[in-house]
């Protein structure tokens, strides 16, 4: 039986073209912005959470959805967003290196309010490189992104992956 989570990415993957660039013009925006941006979001969010009380909490439900309508990657169980993120960047180039760590950073010290942007753009670079994530994952993770222990968790597969590449 799959996991709360799970039932929930999976419906993200069905979405169709319309309801994608609804949420991808809802990038940066609050559920409250439109009626039907809230209205298309109750309906993938709701009878989940009507079903279990562990389904992915409504702030982070939104943020993927809007993470995943704006950069579509393949869902792929591991692909985690630190993994991929140190893979993608080109340890041959300081400057890109040097970015890298960066947006890393501004990752995993934003609280879970004013990281869409951050995730967005590492999201994004993941994608042109044609990786995976692991949606499910991220998702879990971000429910609990005021545990330190999971920005810990981060930082040490960032820093453990990059340290393979080099």
């Amino acid at each position: 039986m799959p996991t709360p989570t799970e039932q929930y990415i999976t419906i993200l993957e069905g979405l169709k073209a319309g309801d994608l660039g609804l949420l991808r013009s809802l990038a940066g925006q609050p559920l409250d912005t439109t009626l039907t941006g809230f209205d298309l979001f109750t309906g993938l969010w709701w009878p989940l959470r009507e079903k279990s009380q562990y389904a992915p909490r409504r702030e982070v439900a939104w943020l993927v959805a809007k993470l995943f309508a704006c950069v579509r990657t393949k869902n792929e169980k591991g692909a985690t967003l630190p993994k991929r993120l140190a893979r993608a960047m080109p340890r041959h180039n300081d400057r890109a290196a040097s970015r890298a760590d960066q947006l890393f950073d501004e990752i995993v010290l934003s609280p879970l309010r004013n990281i869409e942007p951050h995730l967005q753009s590492a999201i994004a670079i993941v994608a042109r490189q044609g990786l995976s994530l692991d949606w499910v994952q991220m998702t879990n993770d971000l429910s609990r992104w005021e545990d330190l222990k999971v920005r810990q968790k981060w930082t040490d597969q960032y820093l453990d992956e990059g340290e393979r590449r080099m």
